[in-house]
């Protein structure tokens, strides 16, 4: 009878520690020294409304924005429910078809020289928010097109949005797809407003 009872105590005391305790400790200490991370890295419009989240890309197509990385999740690119990345093996055809259909889509819209891996394949996780410095700026001529900008403000832009590698030597530079559309967007938004205030 004493065993069963301190058996109980136990699993009571573990289970108020483990259930309770911990993750308390750890939402304290994540609010506290990481508030930004830790409610989701939440990128928020001028109406304080939320647009997205730092840490989860987002499936750009209009020529007047900057691309994310392709995106091999389920249903629909960027699918944060089933993040996962293709299943296809280097040799399987429809992969290549696929890449072969990016390759073209880009050299259609007067992508010249070599492409960046990472403007024709799909990542593992399907939702990375970053692209590397060199897809952003291959796509400078396009989107400045697109926005009728100078190709040089708009390379100042994502080089002042260009982040660099973790610790010195993990991934590439990078630049996170949905901040620096934002920026444009509030850039756009700035000038008209300057032109409706008749500056």
């Amino acid at each position: 009878m004493s065993q069963l009872k301190t058996a109980i105590i136990l699993f009571f005391a573990f289970f108020m520690l483990l259930s309770v305790g911990y993750p308390l400790v750890i939402t304290v200490v994540g609010q506290v020294l990481f508030p930004i991370q830790a409610n989701g890295s939440l990128i928020l419009n001028s109406e304080k409304k939320i647009v997205g989240s730092a840490l989860i890309g987002q499936f750009f197509t209009d020529e007047e924005y900057f691309w994310s990385r392709p995106s091999a999740t389920l249903g629909y690119p960027y699918n944060s429910l089933v993040s996962g990345g293709s299943q296809l093996g280097p040799t399987n055809s429809k992969l290549l078809d696929k890449v072969k259909g990016r390759v073209e889509l880009l050299r259609h819209l007067g992508s010249n020289g070599v492409l960046p891996a990472d403007m024709v394949m799909a990542s593992g996780s399907g939702l990375d928010p970053d692209i590397s410095i060199e897809s952003a700026l291959l796509q400078v001529p396009r989107v400045a097109r697109a926005r009728r900008m100078k190709e040089g403000s708009l390379r100042s832009i994502v080089s002042n949005h260009a982040e660099r590698r973790q610790l010195s030597f993990l991934g590439v530079n990078r630049v996170n797809v949905l901040k620096l559309n934002r920026a444009l967007d509030q850039m756009r938004t700035s000038e008209e407003k300057g032109v409706s205030d008749g500056r």
